[in-house]
């Protein structure tokens, strides 16, 4: 498949987020306080020129996802950019295509692409600042064979989540590393 047929195989963002089991609520804290500066708007309004169109694969139950999906979302919005929106499991033969380090199915993953259909720009799957953030809270973690391991990795990921879609300062390193992409 070309990446005009993935595009127009996938969601808008509205039937994405009406289909939310998880993290419904904490993505749409993002996009309903997302402010952007005089900047940010100025840098949105060149990126409009470009008439990009994008691809992005996530899913519901990621952490990541309900912080980047919204801040992306709202970008789009304002660059005129058209977001379609495909489940990361139900799309595998795309998102391997797109492996973080060549190796993790790691969502969400934004592919944005020319009228034409050509690949223009990937971002994701998080900001250099989150992935800082999360490798420190890894780093406390207990060996993988403990036995409250996996207790304390999943509260260690609850926290991750509401601390992300919680702190706008983190929404901005999202659109900072967008910006430098650019």
């Amino acid at each position: 498949m070309t990446l005009n047929d993935w595009y127009n195989k996938g969601m808008t963002f509205t039937a994405y987020r009406n289909s939310m089991k998880v993290n419904q609520k904490e993505l749409t804290q993002v996009y309903d306080e997302l402010k952007f500066t005089a900047e940010d708007e100025k840098a949105w309004n060149e990126l409009a020129k470009r008439n990009w169109r994008g691809i992005v694969l996530t899913a519901d139950w990621c952490g990541d996802a309900a912080l980047n999906v919204p801040v992306f979302q709202r970008i789009a919005e304002a660059s005129n950019i058209d977001l379609r929106f495909l489940i990361r499991d139900d799309n595998l033969e795309l998102m391997d295509q797109y492996l973080t380090n060549g190796t993790a199915r790691a969502i969400p993953i934004f592919i944005f692409i020319d009228q034409e259909g050509n690949e223009a720009a990937v971002w994701g799957p998080r900001s250099p600042e989150v992935q800082e953030y999360v490798m420190a809270l890894r780093a406390d973690l207990p060996p993988a064979d403990a036995p409250d391991f996996e207790a304390k990795q999943q509260a260690m990921y609850s926290h991750f989540r509401q601390s992300i879609t919680s702190d706008p300062a983190k929404w901005c390193t999202v659109i900072e590393s967008f910006k430098a992409k650019l």
